[in-house]
């Protein structure tokens, strides 16, 4: 009997794997061309050389999302990675759609990058996004991110924005980011800090 549960278990799983890996796979892809879009290139023509020097704009606390908060909501014991995977998907559109507030219909960075990169997002959220039910420390920065009354606005870059989620992005899915043979530490800022030097680094 045991035995027959067993490999019963055991043929299921081989039937259920290349079905998740071919889901995987697609969801890599995905995320891929998004990584395309948010490459250095495109960030600094658009997103920096497209707005005058220091240009900032207001920002709600929680929409800067960064590697350290990763690191602070993964010490909360109930955090699991895909609550982390929802909050960025869910950061990074409101950033964008920030971003979008400020800019003229007709300005070269809303037409010809972030309405591209706003699709892509949306176009992954409909693929790959999931109801899930959150914690209470990620309910809450859902909460703040959508409440009325807010009080914590900071003023930011546009192109900060998109650097986070450029960098938090490839923290929270290194699985499909990570080469052959590669000890690559996304989540930590030193490799980041090592990009701007003489050590190449993926981009």
């Amino acid at each position: 009997m045991v035995r027959s549960w067993l490999l019963r278990g055991l043929l299921g799983l081989m039937w259920i794997l290349p079905l998740w890996m071919d889901v995987m796979s697609d969801k890599c892809n995905a995320l891929h061309t998004i990584k395309d879009q948010l490459n250095i290139t495109l960030r600094r023509r658009y997103m920096k050389h497209n707005f005058p020097i220091n240009y900032t704009i207001q920002v709600r606390y929680e929409e800067v999302f960064r590697l350290h908060n990763i690191s602070r909501l993964r010490n909360e014991e109930d955090v699991e990675l895909m609550h982390l995977q929802n909050l960025w998907l869910t950061v990074a559109q409101k950033g964008i759609k920030r971003i979008l507030q400020v800019l003229p219909e007709k300005h070269p960075t809303r037409r010809k990058y972030l309405t591209a990169l706003e699709n892509l997002f949306r176009i992954y959220e409909q693929s790959y996004g999931t109801e899930i039910e959150l914690p209470d420390s990620i309910e809450d920065i859902g909460g703040r991110l959508l409440g009325t009354n807010y009080q914590g606005w900071r003023s930011v870059t546009p192109k900060s924005l998109l650097d986070n989620c450029y960098r938090t992005m490839h923290c929270l899915f290194k699985e499909c980011f990570l080469r052959d043979g590669s000890d690559y530490d996304y989540c930590n800022i030193l490799h980041w800090r090592k990009r701007k030097g003489t050590t190449p680094q993926p981009t």
